[in-house]
């Protein structure tokens, strides 16, 4: 039998109810999901026993944070004050 190929990404199932994956939630949010209403609408994560609800919130929280640009090498300007 063959090796596990590398370049297959491993996923692991966050919603065994509906065949959810954390791959699914991360195109979820790459795809602009807002939360877990919009989520479980896109996908059926948590639409049954809801077991995997917190699993899947904390997947598309990081997912989403995740894809935010990086701005820590932005440098803040100080407030401008206008004459009264």
């Amino acid at each position: 039998m063959a090796p596990f190929p590398a370049t297959v990404p491993k996923s692991m199932y966050v919603c065994i109810c509906n065949g959810v994956t954390d791959h699914d939630i991360r195109q979820a949010a790459k795809a602009g999901c807002g939360g877990m209403a919009e989520l479980t609408m896109r996908t059926g994560c948590g639409a049954c026993c809801g077991s995997c609800v917190d699993t899947a919130a904390e997947t598309l929280e990081q997912a989403r944070a995740d894809l935010q640009p990086q701005c820590g090498n932005v440098v803040a300007f100080p407030g401008i004050r206008h004459a009264a």
